[in-house]
């Protein structure tokens, strides 16, 4: 074994730095997950507990190292319970990473299709979202470019549809069966309808984001889309991607940042708007008291 370096009686190779390293990023990474939600509170509660029973092990406290080495004997079950929404959201992330897509390796094994054969009338998709917007009336509508997303469309109905501004205006209206839940758009069409997304639990949301909005930014924190939300209430649009969203945008500049996506020319600063497009509104400062 190649020793890195010692520290007295202490032999430190290059294998426990690179332990200790991969340790570090993986408690960063769960801390990212958590933070600033309850299981963040529970989880400071388990540590504070497994430090306790430490101490009182270490000094020969037998009865009460037995009664908490109980709780920490089931500790694994009980963080698999308590946890069990942060776990899937972390396993979701992973998959999310290591998913492959059946139809690319095709595409380009055999490149058979032309690079843009799925996409679609986009301006159809923008003239629906200006009626909506000025109707007021609520949206939620997700850009799937690799996944097929098959658990989330099983959630609705299918309709596998091309994309048209009547049909969008049809599927969102207020009195249609369909206006509820979020539409799929997969490979330049419609694929399913009424699907339900799962709700983001960040807690340090704006407070006047809706079911609509908190929806769209689950869903972009579990999957690899794009999501397009509109406020019934307000009128309101964000486009959420990877967690995080972009909010008082002009028509144009959400036309840039859906077609951006689509053919993954998307900005390493997601925040970035392109040149041509009009500048980003800046919220409303609340008042500080």
């Amino acid at each position: 074994m190649i020793l890195a370096f010692k520290i007295g009686f202490l032999e430190i190779s290059w294998v426990d730095l690179i332990d200790i390293s991969l340790v570090a990023i993986l408690l960063y990474q769960v801390y990212k997950l958590i933070r600033g939600s309850l299981a963040m509170n529970i989880f400071l509660g388990i540590l504070a507990l497994y430090l306790v029973y430490l101490i009182v092990r270490a000094a020969q406290m037998e009865l009460l190292a037995t009664i908490l080495g109980q709780f920490m004997g089931v500790g694994v079950l009980a963080m698999i319970i308590l946890f069990q929404p942060e776990i899937r959201k972390f396993l979701l992330l992973i998959g999310r990473t290591t998913e492959i897509n059946r139809d690319d390796i095709f595409k380009t094994i055999t490149n058979w299709r032309s690079e843009h054969h799925d996409e679609f009338d986009v301006t159809q998709l923008m003239e629906a979202v200006k009626t909506l917007k000025a109707t007021r009336t609520g949206a939620l509508i997700v850009f799937s470019r690799d996944i097929e997303l098959k658990f989330y469309a099983e959630t609705g109905d299918p309709l596998n549809a091309e994309v048209s501004k009547r049909l969008l205006l049809a599927i969102f209206n207020k009195h249609s069966p369909l206006h509820d839940g979020a539409i799929i758009i997969y490979k330049g069409r419609i694929k399913a309808a009424r699907c339900v997304l799962p709700v983001s639990e960040n807690d340090h949301l704006p407070s006047q984001f809706g079911l609509r909005h908190r929806s769209a930014l689950g869903m972009s924190e579990t999957t690899d889309t794009l999501v397009l939300a509109i406020s019934e209430e307000t009128g309101r649009l964000i486009l959420a991607r990877n967690g995080k969203y972009l909010r008082a945008l002009k028509l144009k500049q959400v036309e840039h940042k859906i077609l951006d996506y689509l053919h993954k020319e998307e900005p390493k600063n997601w925040n970035e708007i392109p040149e041509e497009a009009e500048p980003l509104e800046q919220p409303e400062e609340k008042p500080t008291r």
